[in-house]
């Protein structure tokens, strides 16, 4: 074994014991062998995400609704309009009955609970009002009081409605008098709107179901394109990282590509400065100098001192000035530009060694990603040898080793690649240049360099030792590169666990500002989310009952979702699948509008 290898070499018991898990044919990752892919894992026992579908969508929702309906005794659109107001967060909701009371609980989000009866009578069509906002007299029946007692003319209701849910406003409809701040009932929203406008009433109803997952920070969508119609939610901590059941892993906070231990904010920094020209910018300004007529960059590919622009302007390259086209040797005539100027140097010399470092980061970084995506695209090939390899008559029949060492290959390479841009801001300037000393960061860096060298030396020998053709090898063989392979497994996972640990408590935990933060590393990979049940308590009722008197039944509904108009809503929604018996949560709205 070689030295990097004795140092972080393991025992001969728990050799014994990887031979265990491996004659199981369990990985050393929890990972178990699937009939679609052997590289698939089974998601783990006591998931802390679930994947919620459309269908599962309901029952999630009102499982919340549920618990305040029984805690406060409301009707569930009070329930509603509580949890919208306080994002579905149902511990920040019962803290703040706990220290304000249920009055300021009510007040703050709008709630109006009826305790004077007069208000539930209904306006008859004997009764004549005057509605303020039109100011015609108009009969009780076609006038409508709301729980706050403001009573106003149907058309004006109605007006008022369609308005706010074509803004985008339909989770959280306010009364219309002056300084009211109550909720309107959204079964009077419902039932006013779709006596002129049904498609916009179901509009309203999807909006109101979808809330659960736009105003909710623990669940979002899940960000594939095409989209698979699934949101994920999550227990804990909303900075993880998660993977759905359509196989996409992502970052749940900023619902980019999984990127840890890069933060959310530096891997932003990080794309945006890989997929924008900032960096042409850069090398313009060290190769190239401003003409003093046009202003366009010159490039110059002489020896001579004297640059002509295109545009016919000659100018000094030393100094950047004006200069006519007569010179010698020596010196430009009517020219002379030998004072030194030392802001213009400064700015030349910190772009180019600006430049340099991003090329340093930046093509270890895209070396690794290249790596992986070359890795990947070995899969077929390695499977193809362990298939060789079980037909052969050897002792050892169990081939588990090899898939479990190239998932760990795949693990490490994605956090070796994005090590490198955690580590051009964190010792960069430009977010924590004032929270560290010259000394600081020097010593700070050299500490995350040595593992990240020690990281990355184990992971070419480990993907050196998967590439060996080990299905025509000895039976002695290829019990040394199976020891190898278990080896390198633990010594990078080790490796990957120490690295975290130093970003977490020696780099980051050190610092004063707390904007960034990393996904927790898990050794067993990504995990995935499991299903969550549609079922809910029948004392609840059905789907059907889940609708208002009027709506329609979930199943009868025409496919459609809520559109781009409301707020917070992804623009990226689509379709999930045709054919499906449930009406389809992320059609565009507009689609629903044309059938």
């Amino acid at each position: 074994m070689m030295e990097d290898e004795e140092d972080y070499g393991i025992s001969e018991e728990e050799q014994q014991e990887e031979y265990y898990y491996a004659d199981d044919g369990d990985s050393l990752d929890g990972l178990v062998d699937n009939d679609d892919s052997a590289l698939q894992r089974a998601p783990p026992k006591g998931s802390t995400t679930k994947v919620i579908t459309k269908e599962s969508l309901l029952a999630a929702q009102r499982e919340d609704l549920r618990r305040v309906m029984e805690l406060l005794s409301l009707k569930e659109h009070h329930a509603r309009t509580l949890l919208i107001h306080y994002r579905w967060d149902v511990e920040k909701l019962l803290a703040v009955l706990v220290e304000k009371g249920k009055s300021c609980l009510f007040t703050q989000a709008g709630v109006t609970v009826v305790e004077n009866l007069d208000n539930d009578v209904p306006l008859t069509s004997s009764s004549t009002i005057t509605c303020d906002i039109c100011i015609e007299d108009v009969s009780g029946d076609q006038a409508t009081r709301m729980e706050c007692g403001h009573c106003f003319c149907n058309d004006c209701w109605t007006e008022h409605f369609i308005i706010k849910i074509n803004e985008g406003q339909s989770r959280r409809i306010r009364c219309m008098a002056h300084r009211c701040s109550a909720i309107c009932d959204e079964a009077i929203v419902r039932n006013l709107v779709s006596r002129r406008h049904p498609d916009l009433a179901e509009k309203f109803d999807r909006f109101l179901l979808e809330s659960y997952i736009e105003d909710n920070k623990m669940v979002k969508w899940c960000p594939s394109i095409p989209h698979c119609g699934n949101a994920i939610r999550v227990e804990d901590d909303e900075f993880c990282e998660v993977e759905c059941s359509c196989g996409l892993q992502f970052c749940f906070s900023c619902l980019s590509e999984a990127h840890s231990p890069c933060s959310c904010l530096m891997w932003e920094r990080w794309s945006k400065k890989c997929r924008d020209e900032s960096e042409t910018v850069n090398w313009i300004t060290v190769h190239t100098k401003p003409c003093p007529k046009c202003h366009k960059p010159v490039e110059k590919n002489g020896g001579c001192n004297l640059v002509s622009c295109i545009c016919g302007q000659s100018f000094c390259w030393m100094c950047g000035g004006a200069t006519g086209r007569d010179h010698t040797w020596s010196r430009i005539a009517g020219h002379s530009c030998g004072r030194y100027k030392e802001d213009k140097e400064k700015q030349t010399e910190r772009a180019k060694r600006d430049l340099y470092r991003y090329m340093h980061y930046h093509n270890r970084f895209k070396a690794h990603t290249d790596s992986f995506k070359l890795e990947s695209k070995l899969k077929e090939s390695i499977l193809d040898k362990v298939s060789v390899a079980e037909e052969r008559e050897l002792r050892l029949k169990d081939f588990s080793w090899v898939t479990n060492g190239l998932n760990r290959l795949f693990r490490s390479r994605r956090v070796l690649s994005y090590s490198y841009p955690f580590a051009f801001y964190m010792f960069g300037e430009e977010f924590f240049k004032d929270e560290m000393t010259d000394e600081e960061r020097e010593i700070k860096q050299n500490l995350f360099e040595d593992q990240q060298q020690q990281l990355e030396s184990n992971v070419e020998k480990l993907s050196m030792s998967l590439e060996e053709p080990f299905q025509l090898f000895n039976q002695d063989k290829v019990m040394e590169i199976r020891m190898h392979v278990i080896n390198l497994s633990v010594i990078i996972d080790n490796l990957c666990q120490k690295m975290y640990e130093c970003i977490e408590s020696d780099l980051l935990g050190s610092l004063h500002l707390g904007t960034h933060h990393i996904a927790p590393y898990k050794s067993k990979g990504i995990e995935r989310a499991s299903e969550l049940s549609s079922c809910w308590n029948t004392k609840l009722g059905s789907t059907d009952e889940y609708l208002p008197s009027g709506g329609t039944s979930e199943r009868d509904r025409p496919s459609g979702s809520g559109s781009s108009d409301d707020s917070g809503s992804s623009p990226r929604k689509r379709a999930r699948k045709e054919g499906d018996s449930f009406f389809d949560l992320n059609l565009p709205a507009e689609i629903v509008d044309r059938n």
